[in-house]
């Protein structure tokens, strides 16, 4: 299977998810500090805006990843929730189409980000799981977590780098590359000291 397929599958349980939620869920608290279910929704309406209107929203808001993630954050904040979804759930724009990869990764972990701190568990498929954990988003600088340690997946066929080892779930991987601590809880090794450093600091 293709990633561009995985994304529209791993968008498709998303969004099966969304249209379940009560209205308090849409007001819980994610693993994004700062950021409710319906923010972190609304900073994955990146892929229903132009690229000329996302580089714009960009230069207004500062040469910084979390000053554009915010301002996108507070663009959609008054937006119905319903009408939250629909959009989301018909976005296949330049995200989607140029940085596939990066866009499933994206989407993965800011779906875990939601789930989580509601208790709605799921079972990702090996294949797609393997494919985020190659290729973590780069916008959240994972290389100052995975460098120097040992990385290898619990559940599917899945390891990279050498040194101290960080083993679990490939999900809690997934979380951990890119600074979750919720995941160190899952996650064994003599390599996980030096990684909850490195995510604490």
């Amino acid at each position: 299977m293709g990633v561009r397929q995985m994304l529209e599958d791993e968008r498709g349980e998303l969004v099966e998810l969304l249209r379940s939620l009560t209205d308090a869920e849409w007001e819980t608290q994610s693993l994004c500090a700062g950021w409710r279910v319906r923010d972190v929704i609304g900073h994955l309406q990146t892929d229903t805006v132009s690229l000329p209107s996302y580089v714009m929203l960009g230069l207004r808001a500062g040469p910084s990843v979390d000053r554009v993630n915010e301002a996108l954050v507070r663009q959609f904040r008054t937006l119905p929730t319903g009408e939250l979804v629909d959009r989301l759930a018909e976005s296949n724009g330049w995200f989607s189409r140029f940085l596939p990869a990066v866009a499933l990764s994206d989407l993965f972990v800011h779906q875990q980000d939601i789930r989580r701190p509601l208790g709605y568990e799921r079972k990702v498929p090996a294949e797609r799981m393997i494919q985020v954990l190659g290729s973590p988003d780069p916008f959240a600088f994972p290389r100052r977590y995975l460098k120097g340690l040992r990385w290898e997946a619990s559940d599917v066929e899945w390891a990279k780098g050498s040194g101290p080892l960080v083993r679990g779930p490939g999900e809690a991987l997934a979380l951990a590359m890119v600074g979750r601590p919720v995941a160190l809880a899952d996650l064994e090794g003599d390599g996980v000291p030096e990684l909850r450093r490195r995510i604490e600091a």
